[in-house]
């Protein structure tokens, strides 16, 4: 999916917006009792919240309402701004109809100039109205593709205690042939789905005992893992880092110096004291002020800096239940976290290093990314003065290297702005996943120091930094990316061996007993009974191991395999000795090389 310039992306969301309007009063004129809630266009289409005593909507009712939003729009009814001009009677008229949630929003935003939005026939006569802000399309013959997805539970402003609604997403499209694409899109999701294929492939799992968001690595993805891992140590010696490690809490008086407390405390986990005179401990939810007391552990001149930490640290945040799935959102993580010390000098450099590392990192997992700058927020720590010069560092590095970025408004993190790197994996849907945090506000509130040239003491620029993440969200999205087909030089299971008859057992366990000692990671199940091509099409399919190796009497005679390589199929035959070279060849590379019939 090709990224929306900001202008079509407005009247997308308008158009999405209008669309959810008319769902409304499709749903009303279904059924009379619904009550509206809210309705906005969201990133990939919109929803609508209703409460329907005595309705649990299902897959059937969905039809039926997309029917009778085909008729409505059928009608070209027209869209209309109208300003309330009293009030107090509109609100009291919202709870005569039993329209409380509407009622609820109107008594908040009374004094905003609050408009309705009015749905008219060709005769002027109002059929349908709701409380909106607009804009909206000026006729629902522009509604030309729209799809509803699904209904799910959700409580009324997203509070727990009140009332559960139901909510159906839905989306549209300016045309069928994009509606049509997109749908697409969600099913072959549905088929990468990593909850799914965390099943199928043995890869981790998530049980109440523990609780939810708290995740079981299993062996495959565990290995996963350690390849990856082994990688980013590797890189981040290469590129300067020193690699520390940290301590999973820390008393409270940390996060009162840091500004967690008062900014991320409902993200927070607190171990329980036993009695009031105990210290309060904090499950950490950061890594960032353990290396601020790494570093002020000695004096540090200029020539010390930059000083790159580096820590695959694991935090624990506060999620509520609801808003928790799979690897990409839990409440136990580890970040590749890094946190560079810098002068003010140094600081652009430094930034371009970091997006020259997420760049070759992205490289290797065949991955592209967009950007993102998200600015001051409304609760924020610091001076004003320091967020600007912090905000136009990181422009300042992004313009120098002449790349594009959308600016994202209050978004930024409470101690400093950030740039986002936006992940696009194979099905063009983009995961937000690395990131820049330029802070100038946590060394002066640790008081960290350096002597410049001059002898002066001055504080360092702090920069906060991830290219994975989180492992959980990024392996989580690696599964999708790679449909659980992973790469070669990660596959839990590199090689599996077939042969065609008993025959061949022990010439391939002597194989099997050759790769292994290389290091390669060998399957050979040798008792099970299936045919030969019922185990291949397992292995390469169902298992997804990368390459299968054949052999029969011919095969035993010359010393060689007959190579099935996933996704490609047959590619020739080779001595076992060559295969191990090339396969060896195409590990240390990352599939920069991959073995094929001519290689």
């Amino acid at each position: 999916m090709e990224k929306i310039s900001k202008e079509n992306l407005e009247k997308l969301h308008t158009l999405r917006h209008s669309t959810s309007h008319i769902m409304a009063q499709a749903v009303q004129e279904l059924y009379p009792q619904a009550k509206l809630a809210i309705g906005p266009a969201i990133e990939n289409g919109f929803y609508y919240d209703f409460d329907i005593e005595g309705v649990s909507l299902n897959e059937e009712n969905l039809k039926e309402i997309e029917q009778k939003m085909k008729k409505i729009i059928a009608q070209n009814l027209t869209f209309e701004k109208y300003t309330i001009p009293d009030v107090e009677a509109q609100i009291a008229e919202f709870k005569a109809q039993g329209e409380i949630y509407k009622a609820e929003l109107l008594e908040e935003h009374k004094n905003d100039n609050p408009t309705l939005y009015l749905t008219k026939d060709k005769d002027g006569n109002i059929l349908f109205n709701d409380l909106c802000s607009g804009p909206h399309i000026e006729n629902t013959k522009e509604i030309k593709a729209f799809k509803l997805l699904s209904v799910a539970g959700a409580y009324w402003r997203g509070n727990e205690k009140n009332k559960m609604l139901q909510r159906i997403y839905a989306t549209a499209f300016p045309t069928k042939e994009e509606l049509q694409d997109y749908l697409t899109m969600l099913e072959e999701a549905k088929k990468r789905d990593h909850r799914k294929l965390g099943k199928e492939l043995d890869l981790f799992s998530v049980h109440d005992e523990i609780g939810s968001g708290l995740v079981l690595w299993h062996p495959n993805l565990a290995l996963v893992r350690e390849n990856i891992e082994n990688y980013w140590r590797e890189e981040h010696r290469k590129r300067g880092y020193v690699i520390v490690n940290t301590p999973h809490i820390a008393k409270s008086k940390l996060w009162e110096l840091s500004g967690h407390i008062d900014h991320y405390r409902e993200n927070m986990f607190f171990v329980q004291k036993e009695n009031e005179q105990d210290e309060q401990f904090i499950i950490k939810p950061m890594n960032c002020p353990f290396h601020i007391l790494i570093y002020q552990a000695q004096r540090r001149s200029y020539r010390d800096l930059p000083i790159r930490m580096a820590e695959l640290g694991t935090v624990y945040r506060r999620e509520k239940s609801g808003a928790l799935g799979g690897l990409t959102r839990v409440q136990g993580f580890t970040q590749d976290d890094s946190h560079i010390f810098c002068t003010p000098e140094q600081l652009v450099n430094e930034i371009n290093e970091i997006i020259d590392f997420i760049s070759d990192a992205m490289e290797i997992f065949n991955m592209s990314f967009e950007v993102e700058l998200s600015t001051r927020p409304e609760s924020y720590v610091g001076s004003l003065e320091n967020w600007e010069k912090a905000e136009a560092g990181l422009k300042e590095a992004m313009d120098k290297r002449g790349m594009k970025y959308d600016i994202n408004e209050g978004d930024g993190a409470f101690y400093g702005p950030k740039i986002d790197f936006k992940f696009k994996d194979a099905i063009g849907r983009t995961w937000q996943c690395a990131t820049i945090q330029l802070d100038f506000n946590l060394p002066e509130r640790f008081d960290l120091k350096y002597q410049d040239k001059d002898g002066a003491l001055k504080t360092p620029v702090m920069l906060h930094r991830v290219v994975f993440g989180s492992m959980e969200r990024f392996h989580g999205i690696l599964i999708e990316h790679f449909a659980g087909a992973f790469p070669t030089w990660l596959a839990p299971k590199q090689v599996a061996l077939v042969t065609i008859s008993d025959a061949q057992n022990d010439y391939m366990e002597s194989v099997f007993n050759k790769l292994k000692n290389a290091g390669i990671r060998v399957l050979f199940e040798d008792d099970k009974q299936e045919s030969m091509n019922h185990k291949i099409r397992n292995y390469l399919r169902n298992v997804k191991v990368p390459y299968v190796l054949v052999a029969g009497d011919r095969e035993k005679a010359q010393g060689t395999v007959a190579i099935r390589k996933r996704g490609v199929g047959q590619i020739g035959e080779m001595l076992v000795e060559d295969f191990i070279e090339k396969i060896k060849q195409e590990i240390e590379t990352k599939g920069s090389f991959e073995i094929s019939e001519n290689s």
